[in-house]
């Protein structure tokens, strides 16, 4: 339908058009749009040194050992900023009452099996 033709005969032709025209629009806006993946940027030994707290030689030996998540190309070094942060909050050392819970809760299991 021509914008410029819109006469009073033609209206309910014109607001059926207008009608359809906002369903679509309102389709379109609806649909979540799912945003690319956020693209993970390796970092050096240097960066991995400051996240860590630790110096060069500390992370290479982790390395080495294979106790920290690295990635290595030729005689380089890659880690990924939130490996090495999940790698931290892992090896949280639990507290006295935490250790304390948990066996209790071995017992108890255990004698609930008896």
């Amino acid at each position: 339908m021509e914008k410029n033709e819109i006469t009073f005969d033609k209206l309910p032709e014109a607001v059926a058009y207008l009608i359809e025209q906002v369903s679509e629009l309102k389709s379109l806006v609806g649909t979540p749009i799912s945003e690319p993946p956020e693209k993970r940027m390796p970092i050096g030994i240097e960066e991995a040194c400051r996240i860590i707290s630790k110096a060069k030689p500390t992370i290479y030996t982790l390395a080495r050992k294979g106790l920290i998540p690295c990635y290595k190309r030729g005689k380089k070094l890659f880690f990924f900023e939130d490996e090495l942060l999940e790698w931290i909050t892992k090896g949280k050392r639990k507290t006295l009452d935490e250790l304390k819970e948990e066996l209790e809760s071995q017992i108890y299991s255990k004698s609930r099996r008896l």
